[in-house]
């Protein structure tokens, strides 16, 4: 981030603050999770089987933006794949979703400022 004032100097650059180690309890996971979407500099990372399953339920990139911003981390993370990462499930309702809560499972790197979307899908399926 960086910030001027109106009288003409210098930029001042802002560091972001640092992130707890992860793995996040699911408050954490909501804190952070909601902090990095709110961010313009965040590289979301969309997987082929996350962009089908939003296609199939018409859903929307900005509906899966809504829920990082909006939602809740209700249960522990589950272990990424890759060492040293964990997959954490965001649910909450968004604008094309009707009255179905839609389920988000996100890998966030808070050191490289990304998140990887895995998947989406209707909350009330398994």
């Amino acid at each position: 981030m960086v910030i001027s004032d109106s009288r003409g100097r210098d930029p001042v650059k802002i560091a972001k603050p640092p992130f707890k180690p992860q793995p996040w309890t699911p408050a954490d996971a909501t804190d952070s999770i909601r902090r990095m979407s709110l961010d313009e500099s965040l590289t979301v990372i969309w997987t082929r089987h996350a962009l089908d399953q939003m296609s199939d339920r018409e859903l929307f990139t900005g509906d899966v933006l809504y829920i990082l911003k909006q939602g809740f981390v209700l249960d522990d993370p589950l272990v990424s794949t890759r060492p040293g990462f964990y997959k954490y499930s965001m649910v909450s309702r968004s604008p094309n979703s009707g009255s179905r809560t839609v389920r988000v499972v996100a890998i966030p790197d808070s050191e490289r400022f990304q998140m990887k979307i895995v998947t989406v899908m209707w909350a009330d399926e398994r």
